[in-house]
């Protein structure tokens, strides 16, 4: 009498699948020769306009207007050295001692592009008493102004902690007045409310702001027209780059053979698009749109397929970087690994024209530590064990995959990446441990409870309660503040840290941003719903109208 198998019992998820079907496999290769060579013209005139005014200082509060809505308007990537020396200008001329109108833009510009200026500029705005001026109450643009710069605080900057307090209050209110509730600033407030400039992705912030620009009398005519070209010409290049991506996704067949896993290619490439939307970083950007896609192969094989054996042999593989040791394991990990290894070699062949072919060894470093990782999560999960929270730590925020993500999208970025910036950032130092604490925290305040649903590793909001005796509701008002304190420690982060240039740190602001997008109040990346949908498609199919 033969013996039959044992059946394997895996910890499946049921994920939601894919919404988009096969929508990007498809590309029309369009001529833009017409719309590049106007948006040359416009810069042309633009940069011309920028350097004039420059020159007459008492034009500067009008200048420094201009730069804002440039950079709101998403084309700053245009007029990247014109930027750097209209504010380092500002700062030389001024310091921290700004003598024109609109105190708010000019702090948020400064901290923004790297300048570590005084609060103290706000001072004035507050009475004998300590409470914000009367004048102030009314003066909606004002009020606007001095809430998002209020949003680059650093860790014990009181007066912005106040101002964000009562500029959000004052908000509120007016955009709930039913005298203009139903106006284009009443949606703008409500939009702002939401999300604040300095949490947008830029993209995002072009597509809300482009609108509300128009309908200022004072608007610039040439800057409005660019701001249109530019971001349907740079989204005819996103389109090709997705396409390319859907068809290597098609290729390996993963929604059929790997369908235990989420299918959420559009998804990564949205997350990639997050950290740079310029049209330089497009190796980079798809590169690390495959590292996203795996990242979530990986974790769902991790957490929602694997057996623990199984995982232990499939994790011994990928530390040894051989095929040969795949053998007995399950053919959905055999095809994640050569995902992976095509991966790779695509990047080293990028990498080898450039001569940086050993960055590599960087980010494969980082994807060791990530995969040994999970092994110890799925260790802790057979055997139903709640880490400390020093343990759990260590494992999900230092080791994370958060820290994989930052590190992998250096990749290809150009002669600005150097072996120093990867040995920085494997250090973990305080700007990209904000970053992966922010990350981390974020993703577990709203995945935790589906999560726990299934044979997985406990989340650190139920390590927390089990090791300090507190309510849910408690652990989840810390985390929220911790993720508000990490906001606060990069920005001071972002403008003390002289070990990498202002690129480089942006790429963790926005991998931060994403996640703001992603992960605020709902596992968005998972359950894919309208507000998302909406995003990818404003992004990735429907032009602007001109």
């Amino acid at each position: 009498m033969s013996l039959k198998p044992e059946k394997v019992v895996r910890p499946t998820a049921n994920f939601p699948s894919s919404v988009w079907g096969d929508q990007f496999l498809s590309y029309e290769d369009e001529d833009l020769s017409g719309l590049e060579k106007q948006v040359e013209e416009l810069k042309g005139g633009l940069k011309k306009e920028i350097l004039e005014t420059l020159n007459v200082p008492t034009q500067h509060a009008k200048l420094l207007k201009m730069i804002d809505a440039i950079q709101r308007l998403g084309v700053a990537y245009y007029f990247r050295d014109d930027i750097g020396q209209v504010l380092q200008h500002f700062y030389d001329a001024y310091g921290d001692h700004w003598k024109g109108d609109n105190p708010s833009i000019w702090f948020r510009l400064m901290r923004q592009n790297g300048y570590f200026v005084s609060s103290d500029v706000f001072n004035s705005y507050k009475d004998k008493d300590g409470a914000f001026k009367d004048p102030l109450e009314n003066d909606i643009q004002g009020l606007l102004d001095l809430y998002e710069a209020a949003y680059l605080r650093v860790p014990e900057e009181v007066i912005l902690d106040d101002a964000l307090a009562y500029t959000k209050s004052r908000l509120n209110d007016i955009a709930n007045d039913p005298l203009i509730s139903s106006s284009i600033i009443s949606s703008h407030i409500q939009e702002v409310l939401a999300r604040p400039v300095h949490k947008t992705l830029p993209r995002l912030e072009a597509l809300r702001y482009i609108p509300f620009y128009q309908q200022k009398a004072s608007h610039n005519e040439s800057l409005l027209k660019l701001a249109k070209l530019g971001f349907n010409l740079l989204q005819s290049l996103h389109k090709k780059e997705l396409y390319q991506l859907s068809m290597w996704w098609k290729g390996f067949d993963v929604p059929t053979i790997l369908s235990y896993a989420r299918n959420r290619l559009i998804e990564c490439y949205f997350w990639s698009l997050g950290v740079y939307y310029e049209p330089q970083y497009s190796e980079s950007r798809m590169f690390l749109a495959k590292i996203l896609s795996m990242e979530t192969l990986l974790d769902d094989t991790y957490d929602a397929y694997g057996t623990y054996e199984e995982l232990v042999k499939f994790t011994e593989a990928l530390q040894r970087w051989s095929y040969t040791s795949l053998e007995g394991l399950p053919e959905k990990m055999k095809l994640v690994y050569q995902m992976l290894l095509n991966i790779y070699e695509d990047m080293e062949g990028i990498l080898k024209k450039m001569g940086k072919a050993h960055h590599l060894n960087y980010i494969r470093e980082a994807m060791m530590e990530y995969v040994g990782c999970y092994l110890k999560e799925a260790k802790w999960a057979n055997e139903r064990y709640i880490p400390t929270m020093e343990e759990h730590k260590e494992i999900t925020v230092v080791s994370s995959g958060y820290k994989f993500t930052l590190i992998a999208s250096f990749a290809a970025m150009g002669d600005i990446i150097t072996d120093e910036t990867f040995k920085w950032a494997l250090t973990m130092p305080p700007l990209a441990k904000s970053c992966c604490v922010l990350c981390r925290t974020m993703d577990d305040l709203v995945t935790y409870k589906e999560e726990q649903e299934r044979m997985h590793v406990a989340s650190s909001i139920q390590c927390y309660m089990k090791e300090y005796d507190v309510s849910e509701q408690h652990v989840h008002d810390l985390f929220t503040k911790k993720v508000e304190d990490a906001w606060k420690e990069m920005n001071k982060e972002s403008i003390t840290c002289k070990d990498v240039e202002l690129p480089i740190i942006m790429r963790v602001i926005n991998l931060a941003r994403v996640m703001d997008v992603l992960y605020k109040n709902k596992d968005h990346f998972t359950h894919v719903g309208p507000e998302l949908i909406n995003h990818i498609k404003c992004l990735l199919v429907d032009a602007i109208a001109t």
